[in-house]
């Protein structure tokens, strides 16, 4: 399956601003952040804490809704779904 990731702020240094990525049936949110990560090594340390426990303040979000309400990093994804990624943001 084909799934639009987007990135913002200072994730963009990291990869492209927006890439399709192909998943295997019943991917996970999770499992499409482990193969970013894996094309950009640089992700893991703005995104996590320590494995499977995102920073503070990152919003993922499928299809606009962010996955916290949903099944947080085990929400299923979808072919053709969307994947938005914030890191957390700093400033005043």
């Amino acid at each position: 399956m084909e799934v639009t990731v987007k990135v913002f702020a200072t994730l963009r240094d990291i990869m492209d601003r927006e890439s399709t990525v192909d998943l295997t049936n019943d991917a996970t949110i999770l499992q499409l952040l482990e193969l970013l990560i894996g094309r950009h090594p640089g992700l893991y340390g703005e995104l996590f804490d320590s494995p499977g426990k995102l920073k503070p303040y990152v919003n993922i979000l499928k299809n606009g809704r962010n996955v916290s309400f949903l099944s947080n990093l085990d929400t299923e994804l979808d072919n053709g779904d969307t994947v938005a990624i914030f890191p957390p943001v700093a400033g005043g």
